[in-house]
Protein backbone atom coordinates (compact mmCIF):
# COMPACT_ATOMS: atom_id res chain seq x y z
CA UNK A 1 0.00 0.00 0.00
CA UNK A 2 0.99 3.33 -1.14
CA UNK A 3 1.90 5.92 2.14
CA UNK A 4 0.06 9.35 0.83
CA UNK A 5 2.84 11.95 1.00
CA UNK A 6 3.73 14.53 3.10
CA UNK A 7 1.76 17.78 2.99
CA UNK A 8 4.15 20.49 1.17
CA UNK A 9 4.64 24.03 2.08
CA UNK A 10 1.86 26.17 1.00
CA UNK A 11 3.82 28.38 -1.73
CA UNK A 12 3.44 24.80 -3.65
CA UNK A 13 0.59 24.02 -3.45
CA UNK A 14 -1.51 27.46 -3.54
CA UNK A 15 0.31 27.72 -7.18
CA UNK A 16 -0.57 24.72 -8.86
CA UNK A 17 -0.92 24.97 -12.58
CA UNK A 18 -3.66 24.24 -14.97
CA UNK A 19 -4.28 20.89 -16.36
CA UNK A 20 -3.66 19.85 -19.58
CA UNK A 21 -5.75 18.55 -22.03
CA UNK A 22 -3.26 15.51 -22.90
CA UNK A 23 -3.10 15.18 -18.40
CA UNK A 24 -6.69 15.01 -18.13
CA UNK A 25 -7.10 12.27 -21.50
CA UNK A 26 -4.35 10.57 -18.96
CA UNK A 27 -6.32 10.38 -15.96
CA UNK A 28 -9.81 9.85 -17.96
CA UNK A 29 -8.17 6.34 -19.24
CA UNK A 30 -7.14 5.41 -15.87
CA UNK A 31 -10.46 5.76 -14.50
CA UNK A 32 -11.91 3.88 -17.19
CA UNK A 33 -8.85 1.37 -16.53
CA UNK A 34 -9.82 0.56 -13.24
CA UNK A 35 -13.47 1.18 -12.50
CA UNK A 36 -15.40 1.09 -16.37
CA UNK A 37 -16.53 4.88 -15.39
CA UNK A 38 -16.26 7.52 -19.17
CA UNK A 39 -15.24 10.56 -17.99
CA UNK A 40 -17.51 12.40 -21.00
CA UNK A 41 -15.54 15.71 -22.53
CA UNK A 42 -18.51 17.62 -20.31
CA UNK A 43 -16.88 16.51 -17.63
CA UNK A 44 -13.68 17.58 -17.42
CA UNK A 45 -13.75 20.99 -15.94
CA UNK A 46 -14.97 18.73 -12.97
CA UNK A 47 -12.57 16.57 -13.30
CA UNK A 48 -9.77 19.12 -13.64
CA UNK A 49 -11.27 20.99 -10.18
CA UNK A 50 -11.33 17.64 -8.15
CA UNK A 51 -7.92 16.89 -9.20
CA UNK A 52 -6.20 19.92 -7.87
CA UNK A 53 -8.23 19.35 -5.00
CA UNK A 54 -6.29 15.91 -4.25
CA UNK A 55 -3.07 17.92 -5.29
CA UNK A 56 -3.44 20.07 -2.07
CA UNK A 57 -4.50 17.41 -0.14
CA UNK A 58 -1.29 15.56 -0.77
CA UNK A 59 1.43 17.91 -1.04
CA UNK A 60 1.90 16.83 -4.63
CA UNK A 61 3.39 19.74 -6.91
CA UNK A 62 2.26 18.34 -10.24
CA UNK A 63 -0.53 16.86 -11.96
CA UNK A 64 1.98 14.08 -12.99
CA UNK A 65 3.54 13.33 -9.86
CA UNK A 66 -0.15 12.13 -8.71
CA UNK A 67 -0.55 10.35 -12.33
CA UNK A 68 2.25 8.73 -11.30
CA UNK A 69 0.93 8.01 -7.89
CA UNK A 70 -2.26 6.77 -8.68
CA UNK A 71 -0.74 4.44 -11.37
CA UNK A 72 1.39 2.37 -8.87
CA UNK A 73 -0.99 2.76 -6.16
CA UNK A 74 -3.28 -0.92 -5.36
CA UNK A 75 -7.17 -0.77 -5.48
CA UNK A 76 -6.69 -1.20 -1.79
CA UNK A 77 -5.03 1.95 -1.71
CA UNK A 78 -6.82 4.49 0.22
CA UNK A 79 -6.00 7.45 -2.13
CA UNK A 80 -7.40 5.51 -4.52
CA UNK A 81 -10.99 5.77 -2.60
CA UNK A 82 -10.32 9.23 -1.95
CA UNK A 83 -10.06 10.28 -5.50
CA UNK A 84 -12.74 7.77 -6.52
CA UNK A 85 -15.15 9.64 -3.95
CA UNK A 86 -13.99 12.79 -5.62
CA UNK A 87 -15.35 12.07 -9.59
CA UNK A 88 -17.82 9.49 -8.46
CA UNK A 89 -21.78 10.77 -7.67
CA UNK A 90 -23.07 9.77 -4.74
CA UNK A 91 -26.51 11.39 -5.26
CA UNK A 92 -28.82 8.94 -3.55
CA UNK A 93 -31.87 8.83 -1.10
CA UNK A 94 -34.16 6.44 0.10
CA UNK A 95 -37.04 5.73 -1.97
CA UNK A 96 -36.02 6.82 -5.23
CA UNK A 97 -38.22 5.51 -7.97
CA UNK A 98 -41.06 5.08 -6.87
CA UNK A 99 -42.12 2.37 -9.41
CA UNK A 100 -39.32 -0.22 -8.57
CA UNK A 101 -40.79 -0.07 -5.03
CA UNK A 102 -44.02 -0.92 -5.92
CA UNK A 103 -43.40 -3.54 -7.95
CA UNK A 104 -41.01 -5.46 -5.26
CA UNK A 105 -43.93 -4.89 -2.73
CA UNK A 106 -46.81 -5.79 -4.63
CA UNK A 107 -45.76 -8.16 -7.60
CA UNK A 108 -42.23 -9.64 -6.44
CA UNK A 109 -43.01 -10.54 -2.68
CA UNK A 110 -46.09 -12.41 -3.50
CA UNK A 111 -44.35 -14.04 -6.54
CA UNK A 112 -41.54 -15.82 -4.01
CA UNK A 113 -44.45 -16.16 -1.14
CA UNK A 114 -46.46 -17.86 -3.62
CA UNK A 115 -43.34 -20.20 -4.71
CA UNK A 116 -42.56 -21.12 -1.16
CA UNK A 117 -46.14 -22.16 -0.25
CA UNK A 118 -46.37 -24.22 -3.18
CA UNK A 119 -42.84 -26.32 -2.29
CA UNK A 120 -40.76 -24.85 -5.08
CA UNK A 121 -38.22 -22.85 -2.73
CA UNK A 122 -37.52 -22.77 0.41
CA UNK A 123 -38.16 -19.19 2.82
CA UNK A 124 -34.70 -17.45 1.79
CA UNK A 125 -34.68 -14.51 -0.19
CA UNK A 126 -31.16 -13.24 -1.80
CA UNK A 127 -31.13 -9.52 -2.60
CA UNK A 128 -27.75 -7.74 -4.48
CA UNK A 129 -27.89 -3.98 -4.32
CA UNK A 130 -24.81 -3.05 -6.78
CA UNK A 131 -23.27 0.21 -6.62
CA UNK A 132 -25.32 0.80 -3.26
CA UNK A 133 -23.24 4.10 -2.73
CA UNK A 134 -24.51 4.86 1.04
CA UNK A 135 -26.73 1.90 1.28
CA UNK A 136 -30.27 4.01 0.64
CA UNK A 137 -31.27 1.67 -1.89
CA UNK A 138 -30.34 -1.62 -0.16
CA UNK A 139 -32.10 0.09 3.02
CA UNK A 140 -35.16 0.60 1.22
CA UNK A 141 -35.15 -2.86 0.05
CA UNK A 142 -34.81 -3.96 3.54
CA UNK A 143 -38.15 -2.01 4.56
CA UNK A 144 -40.37 -3.12 1.96
CA UNK A 145 -39.59 -6.83 2.64
CA UNK A 146 -39.71 -6.61 6.21
CA UNK A 147 -43.28 -4.93 5.32
CA UNK A 148 -44.65 -7.54 2.85
CA UNK A 149 -43.07 -11.35 3.59
CA UNK A 150 -45.13 -12.98 6.12
CA UNK A 151 -43.81 -13.50 9.48
CA UNK A 152 -44.71 -17.76 9.24
CA UNK A 153 -42.54 -19.12 8.23
CA UNK A 154 -39.66 -16.54 9.05
CA UNK A 155 -37.88 -15.94 6.19
CA UNK A 156 -33.87 -15.72 6.11
CA UNK A 157 -32.96 -12.38 3.79
CA UNK A 158 -29.76 -11.46 2.99
CA UNK A 159 -29.12 -8.04 1.19
CA UNK A 160 -25.72 -7.80 -0.43
CA UNK A 161 -24.61 -3.89 -0.88
CA UNK A 162 -21.75 -3.52 -2.56
CA UNK A 163 -19.94 -0.15 -4.23
CA UNK A 164 -16.29 0.82 -5.11
CA UNK A 165 -16.03 3.08 -2.87
CA UNK A 166 -15.04 2.04 0.48
CA UNK A 167 -15.73 5.66 2.19
CA UNK A 168 -19.37 4.85 0.52
CA UNK A 169 -19.48 1.11 2.10
CA UNK A 170 -18.35 2.51 5.20
CA UNK A 171 -20.90 5.01 5.52
CA UNK A 172 -23.35 2.41 4.56
CA UNK A 173 -22.67 0.05 7.04
CA UNK A 174 -23.05 2.92 10.08
CA UNK A 175 -27.31 2.86 8.75
CA UNK A 176 -27.29 6.31 9.36
CA UNK A 177 -29.25 8.90 7.02
CA UNK A 178 -30.01 12.59 6.89
CA UNK A 179 -33.50 14.42 6.63
CA UNK A 180 -32.71 14.82 3.09
CA UNK A 181 -31.87 11.15 2.42
CA UNK A 182 -35.37 10.06 4.35
CA UNK A 183 -37.41 12.65 2.71
CA UNK A 184 -39.58 10.22 0.82
CA UNK A 185 -39.75 7.50 3.17
CA UNK A 186 -43.73 7.24 3.81
CA UNK A 187 -44.00 7.85 7.84
CA UNK A 188 -45.27 4.05 8.73
CA UNK A 189 -41.92 3.14 7.55
CA UNK A 190 -40.02 5.70 9.92
CA UNK A 191 -41.93 4.77 13.20
CA UNK A 192 -41.40 0.56 11.93
CA UNK A 193 -37.80 0.64 11.07
CA UNK A 194 -36.09 3.76 12.10
CA UNK A 195 -35.03 5.59 15.10
CA UNK A 196 -33.59 8.86 16.23
CA UNK A 197 -29.99 9.52 14.67
CA UNK A 198 -27.04 10.13 16.86
CA UNK A 199 -24.16 12.22 15.44
CA UNK A 200 -25.92 14.76 13.44
CA UNK A 201 -28.04 11.73 11.33
CA UNK A 202 -31.64 12.19 11.13
CA UNK A 203 -32.26 8.44 11.28
CA UNK A 204 -30.69 5.11 11.50
CA UNK A 205 -32.47 1.61 10.58
CA UNK A 206 -33.07 -0.10 13.64
CA UNK A 207 -30.83 -3.08 14.71
CA UNK A 208 -33.13 -6.08 13.54
CA UNK A 209 -33.16 -4.90 10.12
CA UNK A 210 -29.53 -3.72 10.19
CA UNK A 211 -29.07 -8.17 10.30
CA UNK A 212 -30.63 -8.47 6.76
CA UNK A 213 -27.71 -6.20 4.84
CA UNK A 214 -24.18 -6.35 4.29
CA UNK A 215 -21.98 -4.11 2.48
CA UNK A 216 -18.56 -4.67 0.76
CA UNK A 217 -16.57 -2.95 -1.34
CA UNK A 218 -16.79 -4.37 -4.92
CA UNK A 219 -15.71 -3.44 -8.80
CA UNK A 220 -18.75 -4.36 -10.86
CA UNK A 221 -16.23 -5.52 -14.11
CA UNK A 222 -14.90 -8.09 -11.74
CA UNK A 223 -17.05 -11.05 -10.28
CA UNK A 224 -18.68 -11.18 -7.23
CA UNK A 225 -17.88 -14.51 -5.06
CA UNK A 226 -21.61 -14.98 -3.73
CA UNK A 227 -24.08 -17.66 -3.91
CA UNK A 228 -27.17 -16.50 -6.83
CA UNK A 229 -29.26 -14.28 -5.90
CA UNK A 230 -33.34 -13.87 -6.92
CA UNK A 231 -33.18 -10.10 -7.06
CA UNK A 232 -30.67 -7.76 -8.57
CA UNK A 233 -30.75 -3.53 -8.69
CA UNK A 234 -28.37 -1.91 -10.34
CA UNK A 235 -29.44 1.68 -10.66
CA UNK A 236 -28.34 4.82 -11.89
CA UNK A 237 -24.50 3.85 -12.56
CA UNK A 238 -24.31 2.06 -16.12
CA UNK A 239 -25.04 5.48 -17.37
CA UNK A 240 -21.07 6.11 -16.90
CA UNK A 241 -19.89 2.83 -18.52
CA UNK A 242 -19.81 2.85 -21.93
CA UNK A 243 -21.13 -0.37 -24.16
CA UNK A 244 -18.39 -2.64 -23.64
CA UNK A 245 -17.88 -2.02 -20.27
CA UNK A 246 -22.11 -2.30 -19.61
CA UNK A 247 -21.69 -5.45 -21.41
CA UNK A 248 -18.40 -6.92 -18.81
CA UNK A 249 -21.08 -5.55 -15.86
CA UNK A 250 -23.59 -7.55 -17.00
CA UNK A 251 -21.52 -10.96 -17.55
CA UNK A 252 -21.11 -10.87 -14.50
CA UNK A 253 -24.42 -9.86 -13.04
CA UNK A 254 -26.11 -12.93 -15.16
CA UNK A 255 -23.34 -15.25 -13.33
CA UNK A 256 -24.97 -14.73 -10.17
CA UNK A 257 -28.54 -14.10 -10.74
CA UNK A 258 -30.28 -17.15 -10.57
CA UNK A 259 -32.74 -19.00 -13.18
CA UNK A 260 -36.03 -16.81 -12.87
CA UNK A 261 -34.31 -14.06 -11.05
CA UNK A 262 -34.54 -10.07 -11.54
CA UNK A 263 -32.93 -7.43 -11.97
CA UNK A 264 -34.20 -3.95 -12.25
CA UNK A 265 -31.83 -1.12 -14.04
CA UNK A 266 -32.37 2.89 -14.39
CA UNK A 267 -34.77 3.93 -16.85
CA UNK A 268 -31.86 5.67 -19.11
CA UNK A 269 -29.29 3.30 -18.51
CA UNK A 270 -28.91 2.47 -22.14
CA UNK A 271 -29.45 -1.08 -22.11
CA UNK A 272 -31.75 -2.34 -24.63
CA UNK A 273 -29.46 -3.46 -26.56
CA UNK A 274 -27.01 -5.73 -24.08
CA UNK A 275 -30.46 -7.37 -22.58
CA UNK A 276 -31.90 -9.21 -25.25
CA UNK A 277 -31.69 -13.14 -23.37
CA UNK A 278 -33.72 -11.52 -20.54
CA UNK A 279 -37.39 -11.63 -20.91
CA UNK A 280 -38.24 -7.21 -20.13
CA UNK A 281 -41.32 -6.82 -19.34
CA UNK A 282 -40.44 -2.71 -18.87
CA UNK A 283 -37.90 -0.74 -19.98
CA UNK A 284 -36.06 -1.15 -16.17
CA UNK A 285 -37.15 -4.81 -15.10
CA UNK A 286 -35.37 -7.78 -16.72
CA UNK A 287 -35.94 -11.69 -15.48
CA UNK A 288 -33.52 -14.11 -16.71
CA UNK A 289 -35.16 -17.08 -17.80
CA UNK A 290 -36.14 -19.68 -15.89
CA UNK A 291 -34.32 -22.36 -18.64
CA UNK A 292 -30.87 -20.61 -18.07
Amino acid sequence: MLSTPPTSPVGITSIIADVTPKQLDSYAKLIYEKIGVTISPQKTTLLSNRLRRRLRATGLATYDDYYKLLKKAAASDPEWDLFLQEVTTHETYLFRDQAHWDWLRDKFVPEIVAEQKAGHRQAQLRVWSAACSTGDEATTIACCLADRLPATPAWHVEIVGTDVGAGAVAQAKQGAFSERAMRLVPRAYRQRFFEKGTAGACASLKAPYREMLKFSTHNLLEPLKEKAFDLVVLKNVLIYFDAASKKRVLTQIKRVLRPGGYLITGAAEGVSDLVGDFESTQGWLHRWPKGK
